[in-house]
């Protein structure tokens, strides 16, 4: 085995190095977003080409400057104070499960050899001695609590962040719409540099304290270390679930009473339930997806990292070598820096047409740089030849080789994004097709719009089945987990955009409850009609990461578990396979039951509020926008713990009483129906909404003959949009912590389930 170009030193100075330049520049970010006062006092006379202090391109048309900038800070004050409290109430049910769980880890993982404490043979290398499981039991939970609060961390800086972006984007917007892009953007890429340093950060510092007890035992330590993967996901799963719960009965129940049968504006200050759909788009697009995406990064590192301590890296503690999977996200922090300075300080934007051209470009050009640095790490990190660890025996692989894992991850990912795009950007033909049924009213809108999404699913999979066999046959399941690890190296880029859709749509919504004019309006709707897109985008690098980092995680289940083959003739298998396959779907029912049974709650209040507050609809009496607000937390808070507890306990179940064989198929089915259903869900809810967005903005002669808001065309897209809301922001993008939930729970508990599994094949 050859030696690395880089040494040992270098990787531990480096990677931490890295995390801390990813964690300033956040905050250098921050504080330029900072500098856009929301008092009223004059702006200072500096300006530079970004500047805050130009004059306004439009002076507002009769409303006095001083009553609008007051009327945003207190919109701001009201979503952020209900995204606070909503965080805090989730956060305190979460925490009692994170530690009933806790302690589930330690007694199932120390069990396994009785809570002893004397050091045993090693799993794979019998001839040498290694920690005993009860360390394995102690360190799991600790690594388990790191990623849960990690975890809750990231998503609650990110919702922090977006509140407090939102008004400020609505005020650059008086000045041009390159300015609010400007600042929406940058609030975006604070969360997402914060989120992907801080998970790089402390995974590498729970490597280094961890290594003071394991010493040379890096198959344990790596072991481990797969709880921190567990930890991020399972606060994933509550922050996806029960926020979007909470955006889409808001959502809901505002739309259908306010757009159809009242006949008002999206976000008309009016409208009960218009502070709670604000706040929804916190909570679920903002902490729920940074949550999400640290789940599958952390995922993906520990599956990397436990196939490479049983391969050469570990057995002849190649330092270097082994930190491969933090040294590529280490350069994607600094490509994603680069990146982002394109978007914010080389190009301008100058008109509405450049702002989705301008985002494209961030995910083109840091896949692009990102090539160039993945060359880069694996010239310098691995020897020219290695063997990594493939169901019992060691395959030799050549550096070059992981480097094309790397890679084919990363551009399965930009066509993922691509393709996501097409079908739900209303640039395009599909989603054009879509707005063109709802002529002949909802019914063909929504078929239509479930074709697609169906449709949709079609290429990403090929781009997923591609990039697995590339992977597989270079470097076995090591180079599926770096390759799903290529496809989240971009990270920050991805957070970035996908943080800005939500930041621009309360930014609308606040202009509107505001009474700001039309023209700003039209901006603040350019900027979210963008963001929509690019969140789709989003969504679809989430599935698409989840599908390949299960599948590592899987590998990695298998061969902890001591399986030789997982033979789906078997009936064990195949009963698995077909439960699993099922999951998805028993999922998706009870987290869109319980999008429907809140929002039929919130639609009868907001009807009451319209039909008993005299003065409402005139305007001149101000709706009770908290009992609306208490509405989505209960539900969302009521409604997360079942689809939580159906994820969380099945692999326990099926484990304990069936054993690791039935769970391998299990993990197989979930995977492969999830990851369809996850796609098809997300852009059939995507295209619906931008169809409604399409014939609302009129911007063509095809738009035009739909429109106007309020035409039946119109009332046929906002009931499609209304079906579509749960698909794309509840259930689609939950599927995919549940496939990668699933496997890593497995993967954790295989000691305990290798060893005391399957009680009902024992008995009968």
């Amino acid at each position: 085995m050859g030696v690395t170009i880089l040494s040992d030193l270098g990787t531990e100075i480096l990677v931490p190095v890295c995390a801390i330049v990813g964690i300033a520049f956040a905050l250098v970010q921050w504080i330029l977003v900072s500098r856009v006062k929301l008092s009223t006092d004059k702006l200072s006379p500096a300006a530079n080409k970004n500047g805050f202090a130009e004059s306004l391109i439009e002076e507002e048309e009769g409303v006095n400057d001083h009553t609008v900038v007051q009327k945003c800070a207190e919109i701001q004050t009201a979503i952020s104070e209900g995204a606070t409290s909503f965080l805090f109430t989730e956060y305190q049910y979460v925490g009692i499960f994170m530690v009933a769980f806790a302690v589930l880890i330690f007694l199932f993982l120390g069990s396994v050899e009785g809570f002893s404490t004397k050091s045993q043979p090693c799993n794979y290398d019998s001839t040498r001695m290694c920690k005993p499981a009860f360390a394995t039991a102690l360190f799991s939970t600790i690594s388990f609590l790191l990623g849960a609060v990690t975890s809750v961390i990231s998503g609650f800086l990110g919702m922090k962040i977006a509140t407090y972006a939102n008004a400020r984007t609505t005020l650059e917007a008086r000045k041009g719409v390159g300015k609010a892009f400007i600042v929406a953007f940058r609030s975006g890429a604070v969360m997402g540099f914060l989120l992907a340093a801080s998970g790089l950060l402390v995974l590498y510092i729970a490597i280094n304290i961890f290594k003071l007890y394991y010493g040379n035992d890096w198959e344990g330590l790596f072991e481990a270390i797969t709880g921190y993967g567990l930890g991020g996901s399972s606060m994933a799963l509550f922050g996806r679930v029960g926020g979007g719960i909470y955006t889409k009965a808001a959502d809901v129940g505002a739309d259908l009473v306010g757009k159809v049968e009242r006949n008002i504006p999206e976000d008309d200050p009016r409208n009960p339930a218009v502070i709670a759909d604000n706040v929804g788009d916190n909570v679920g697009d903002i902490a729920g997806m940074g949550s999400d995406l640290f789940g599958s990064y952390a995922e993906s590192s520990c599956a990397a990292l436990v196939v490479a301590s049983i391969s050469s890296f570990g057995i002849n503690h190649e330092l270097t070598a082994m930190l491969y999977p933090l040294l590529v996200s280490s350069m994607g922090i600094l490509v994603c820096l680069l990146t982002t300075l394109f978007a914010t300080d080389f190009f301008e934007i100058k008109a509405v047409k450049d702002i989705e051209p301008a985002l494209k470009k961030q995910l083109i050009i840091s896949t692009v740089l990102m090539t160039v640095g993945i060359a880069i790490v694996s010239w310098l990190a691995l020897p020219s030849s290695f063997t990594i660890f493939n169901f019992g025996e060691q395959k030799d692989v050549k550096n070059w080789q992981l480097f094309l894992c790397v890679g084919v991850g990363l551009w399965a990912g930009l066509i993922i994004g691509f393709v996501t795009e097409y079908y739900t950007s209303n640039a395009y033909s599909p989603v054009q097709d879509v707005a063109d049924s709802c002529r002949t009213g909802a019914a063909t809108n929504v078929i239509f719009g479930l074709a697609l999404g169906y449709k949709s699913v079609i290429i990403p999979i090929f781009a997923i089945a591609i990039s697995i066999f590339v992977s597989f046959s270079f470097a076995a399941m090591y180079g599926i987990a770096v390759a799903a690890l290529g496809m989240l190296s971009t990270i920050a880029t991805g957070l970035a955009i996908d943080a800005y859709g939500p930041i621009s749509d309360n930014a609308g919504g606040i202009a509107e409850m505001a009474g700001m004019s039309h023209r700003i309006r039209e901006r603040t709707d350019a900027l979210d009609a963008a963001g929509n897109t690019t969140a789709a985008i989003g969504k679809g690098f989430a599935i698409g990461s989840a599908a390949l980092v299960s599948l590592a995680l899987f590998g990695a289940f298998v061969s902890r578990a001591e399986i030789s083959t997982v033979d789906v003739l078997t009936p064990k298998v195949f009963i698995g396979l077909i439960v699993g396959a099922m999951l998805p779907y028993w999922f998706s029912a009870m987290t869109m039951k319980s999008v429907g049974s809140a929002a039929l709650k919130m639609v009868e209040e907001v009807r009451r509020q319209f039909n008993t507050i005299p003065g409402l609809m005139e305007g001149s009496a101000k709706p009770d926008y908290a009992t609306c607000v208490k509405i989505s937390t209960d539900a969302s808070i009521r409604e997360m713990i079942p689809p939580g507890a159906l994820v969380m306990l099945t692999p326990l179940i099926v484990g304990i009483f069936f054993g690791v064989e039935t769970l391998s198929g299990v993990l197989a089915g979930s995977l492969v129906s999830g990851v369809q259903i996850a796609i098809s869900a997300s852009n059939t809810g995507g295209a619906w909404d931008n169809a409604k967005k399409y014939i609302e903005a009129g911007a063509s002669d095809h738009a035009r003959a739909l429109g106007p808001k309020g035409s039946d065309a119109h009332k046929a897209a906002v009931i499609g949009d209304t079906v579509g809301d749960p698909l794309k922001d509840t259930s689609g993008p939950s599927l995919n912590i549940l496939i990668k939930l699933m496997a890593v729970e497995s993967l954790v508990f295989a000691p305990f389930f290798a060893t005391h599994g399957g009680l009902l094949f024992k008995i009968f």
